[in-house]
């Protein structure tokens, strides 16, 4: 009799611990760290998000942007933050490849951060100069297999998905041409326009009123289907390259430890936001596709084979930042 009554009193204080987090939470403001300059795909995501998550919660949600070293001081101060909820990260794809371009961080990308959810994407298209011979992804290699590393291609920063993108697209098509990195894609799109470059990645807003005007050839899209606003883009996966897929993702970390209470409250409202039709409207106008709700134990899953996969292309492709 005793230990029943022992056993139900263990009960409801587990019960009560493991509850207790969710119910106090949150206690203070919100604090999301956006580890890019203000005005971005990244920052206007999550200062949406941040709007709707003020809604939902009794304290603000403000965002705190963090740029600087590809993203590595925000992260960073997201690592070392009190692992209660109340200071997240924006992070998106380029986070996961650091690991592998840098011989040591000072965080773990997988060991120091708790995933909360998966937000959605961005794909890239391939640009190039018209007066490139090449009217599509096929007659490109054909070209740059034949004109070894004579073309030569722009990135918005060594490192980046821009770049890797474009390493990729040389492993799938067993092609070498020459890497121009650009301190952002408002500097390398005038050289390409006048010939300087050749060819580039980068996201259809930026690239659309220079195809418009002629003055940019679009060839594909980066993303395993083709884009629902661009549906007559055929995709590089189906123009001779099965397999290849690269766009910029976004999700939601919180530090390490975080309790899986608060993730999962965490999580739960940002799936809520996930599924309204207006949100998903607002980010489509800005390229992004939103994603159904799904787990964090989903979103760590994700996050370990984005590491893997950008492992293999940077040694392949031995890149190296300076």
């Amino acid at each position: 009799m005793l230990g029943s009554v022992l056993r139900s009193l263990l009960s409801v204080v587990l019960l009560a611990a493991a509850t207790a987090p969710t119910a106090q939470y949150p206690e203070r403001q919100i604090r999301v760290v956006v580890p890019t300059t203000q005005g971005g795909g990244a920052d206007t995501l999550a200062r949406t998000l941040a709007r709707l998550l003020s809604e939902k919660f009794p304290h603000q949600v403000f965002v705190e942007n963090r740029p600087g070293a590809n993203g590595i001081i925000g992260v960073d101060a997201v690592a070392k933050a009190a692992p209660d909820g109340h200071t997240l990260l924006l992070t998106f794809a380029d986070h996961f490849v650091n690991p592998s371009l840098h011989a040591s961080l000072p965080f773990d990308m997988q060991g120091d951060f708790a995933p909360v959810t998966y937000l959605g994407a961005l794909p890239f298209v391939l640009v190039v100069h018209p007066s490139l011979p090449a009217n599509s992804v096929q007659q490109l290699v054909a070209l740059a297999r034949a004109r070894p590393d004579s073309l030569n291609f722009a990135s918005v920063g060594t490192g980046g998905m821009v770049h890797m993108a474009a390493e990729l697209f040389k492993m799938h098509a067993r092609v070498e041409m020459h890497h121009v990195p650009y301190k952002g894609s408002s500097a390398a799109l005038p050289d390409l326009i006048s010939n300087r470059i050749q060819l580039m990645f980068t996201s259809a807003i930026s690239a659309k009123p220079f195809v418009d005007s002629g003055q940019l050839r679009m060839l594909g899209v980066t993303s395993t289907e083709r884009a629902p606003t661009l549906p007559n883009l055929p995709t590089i996966a189906e123009s001779g390259l099965p397999g290849y897929s690269v766009q910029i993702w976004y999700g939601v970390l919180a530090p390490a430890r975080t309790p899986a209470t608060v993730v999962a409250r965490i999580n739960l409202e940002i799936g809520n936001i996930l599924s309204d039709p207006a949100f998903r409207a607002t980010m489509g106008n800005l390229g992004i596709s939103t994603a159904a709700r799904g787990t964090p134990e989903e979103f760590g899953a994700f996050t370990r084979a984005e590491m893997a996969k950008w492992a293999k292309v940077v040694k392949d492709t031995n890149v190296k930042v300076n």
